[in-house]
């Protein structure tokens, strides 16, 4: 598991004083697709375990409706350590965390990554992003020098404050399994004339 998990970091001390513990990204060390949040929330810096939470649950059912588990894909944060009051992470933040996702990534050499939301989107491409105009959209990146390709999505939160997104995120996640060759073929997309 060399270069996935981060086990002692002391360099923001806001995020050492508000965590109660270092939330790595979860499952596999070889996963095609890769989910990228912001940060911890206060159920993931409980639980030790990124979207755990009512976003959670949405990505959760994103991924079935995609014909996914879990299980199938990995999840991690820009940032490793719960901000306080859930505020948007520093620039400073972002870059002292930086090279841990670089070596994430680097070790687990994913198909694509998702990025959930601005923060992780901006943060990953390195320039400002109009995530609602800009999901699905497919772009090439560098991180530490390795090529990977990034699918911007919304954050799952999104569709809880505004209806009208839920259908733009369970479309972007059914694309972003298929451009990594997983999920169902076409069983995902009928699926969502339901929403």
């Amino acid at each position: 598991m060399d270069g996935l998990a981060v086990t002692a970091c002391e360099r923001c001390p806001d995020l050492v004083d508000s965590r109660s513990q270092i939330v790595n990204g979860v499952g596999p060390a070889d996963a095609e697709l890769v989910f990228l949040g912001e940060a911890p929330g206060k159920n993931e810096d409980e639980e030790g375990e990124p979207f755990v939470g009512r976003s959670g649950s949405i990505l959760d059912d994103a991924l079935r409706d995609a014909g996914l588990a879990r299980a199938d894909v990995r999840i991690t944060n820009c940032v490793r350590c719960r901000p306080p009051e859930n505020r948007d992470p520093t620039t400073a933040e972002l870059g002292n965390c930086r090279g841990y996702l670089t070596q994430e990534l680097a070790a687990i050499d994913p198909e694509l990554v998702v990025t959930l939301g601005k923060v992780p989107s901006e943060h990953l491409l390195e320039r400002s992003v109009a995530v609602t105009k800009e999901a699905g959209d497919v772009v090439d990146v560098r991180l530490g020098g390795e090529p990977f390709r990034a699918l911007v999505s919304v954050h799952p939160a999104a569709t809880l404050y505004d209806g009208s997104q839920r259908e733009t995120f369970f479309e972007t996640i059914v694309r972003a399994a298929e451009i990594a060759g997983l999920g169902e073929s076409d069983g995902g997309q009928s699926s969502l004339g339901e929403f």
